[in-house]
């Protein structure tokens, strides 16, 4: 990217996507899958990648703002996390089922507990903010949990149903791509809507490659899609499924990003995209809203009514009177201009210094001071601050409409919507600063 291009990660939305820990090279390696990747940025989201890294969760903050989150592949979810063995009479697997299960996916029964924590706390927060959440295979069971669900330790040893005509291979280590079983689609959900032209009664054949799977699905969740032998292979929140509102939650246990004609980068069927371009299009409309909330108050911000205005002492009423008074006079020489302002009265003079004075000893950072000790100069001389302040660089300004001018109409919005957002909060910072303990301002 050269110095002139525009950084994506600041005017587009955000998704985080936390990493996966492999091994190379004896060192630890942290990795995403680039159909993720490549999907995400192909609908107009920047993917942020969230390092699987110890105490990486107590830093999640560092990340906001958050506009959706994607969970994908990845190790089994800790057991103790759900009460496997809880639903039913048993008490999960034995030692010997559990062994055998290790030496059968020695990658995936791993327990990672890092990832269990960061995830979990990124789908909990997603779910209390309404933030577009988008869970694919191991991401769909974090999903799950996090909303009070259970899981199979392993499909193969714990499914109820085992019969031949039902039975399902969920995952073939030989053919990892281009293993495919049937999945039937349930009607008036989102999958069916996705697929609806490649249905082939009420079926069709999906990429899956897991060993643990939905027991109990949490009661929020409405299931989309059934395995053969009855293993839920999707599910979704229907109170919280609106993309062009900018909500999105949903689980699918099967891989569409990976479900691709032998040879080529072409989708076996056209909704196998839709996932993520109804994802992007929550999340897109998701930090819309945000950028919406952050700057619609900022008007009104000052306006306060009687109702809500505190009771003041008769000293403190006098001294906000006057610092009122203060500011109104310098607002008006501020917009009426050097051509028509008039000299100021003995007692306006000593009025603006009461305006000047507060704004001067305001409990403020250096460079908010320095800003409103500017501000106290144009109190006392409005023609001087507009004619040497308020000027803009002609030379800056240029270079940012030639920038900006290269940029698509859609950046353009989200471009206008970050810098919306940035003064809101600069607006809420100024009024926090602003707000003595006593006197309290009011106006």
């Amino acid at each position: 990217m050269s110095s002139s291009d525009p950084d994506l990660s600041r005017i587009l939305p955000r998704v985080l996507i936390v990493s996966r820990r492999t091994v190379r090279k004896n060192k630890f390696v942290d990795f995403v899958g680039e159909y993720h990747l490549d999907l995400i940025v192909g609908y107009g989201a920047v993917p942020v990648i969230v390092p699987r890294v110890a105490g990486i969760h107590a830093m999640l903050d560092s990340f906001e703002p958050i506009h959706g989150v994607l969970l994908c592949e990845g190790e089994d979810i800790d057991p103790s996390l759900y009460d496997a063995g809880a639903d039913n009479d048993e008490d999960g697997l034995t030692p010997e089922q559990l062994e055998a299960v290790r030496r059968l996916h020695p990658s995936d029964a791993a327990v990672d507990h890092e990832k269990d924590s960061i995830e979990l706390l990124l789908a909990r927060r997603c779910l209390e903010r309404g933030i577009p959440f988008l869970g694919i295979c191991r991401g769909s069971q974090v999903l799950n949990v996090a909303c009070g669900g259970s899981l199979y330790q392993d499909v193969h040893q714990e499914l109820p149903s085992r019969a031949s005509e039902t039975a399902v291979c969920h995952m073939d280590y030989a053919n990892y791509d281009g293993h495919r079983h049937p999945v039937r689609v349930l009607p008036g959900t989102p999958l069916h809507e996705w697929f609806a032209e490649s249905l082939d009664g009420g079926e069709m054949m999906v990429n899956s490659y897991h060993h643990q799977g939905v027991r109990r699905l949490a009661e929020r969740f409405v299931p989309m899609a059934f395995a053969p032998d009855g293993l839920v292979e999707g599910f979704y929140d229907p109170d919280a499924y609106s993309p062009g509102e900018g909500k999105f939650i949903m689980g699918l246990q099967f891989h569409p990003e990976r479900m691709r004609k032998e040879g080529s980068d072409e989708f076996d069927y056209p909704g196998c995209a839709k996932a993520y371009r109804e994802f992007v299009r929550a999340v897109v409309a998701y930090e819309a809203k945000l950028a919406a909330a952050a700057s619609g108050p900022v008007r009104g911000r000052w306006a306060v009514t009687a109702a809500t205005m505190p009771k003041l002492s008769h000293a403190m009423e006098k001294q906000r009177k006057v610092l009122v008074r203060s500011l109104s006079l310098a607002k008006n020489m501020y917009f009426g201009g050097s051509d028509t302002q008039k000299p100021a009265a003995e007692a306006e003079r000593r009025d603006l210094d009461a305006g000047a004075e507060f704004l001067e000893t305001a409990a403020l950072s250096s460079q908010q001071e320095k800003r409103l000790k500017q501000m106290g100069a144009t109190v006392r001389n409005a023609s001087g601050y507009l004619n040497s302040t308020l000027k803009v660089s002609e030379d800056r300004e240029a270079a940012a409409r030639a920038l900006m001018a290269k940029m698509s109409a859609a950046q353009l919005s989200s471009l206008a919507a970050f810098y919306r957002a940035m003064g809101a909060i600069c607006a809420d910072l100024l009024d926090a600063k602003l707000q003595p303990t006593s006197p309290t301002l009011h106006e």
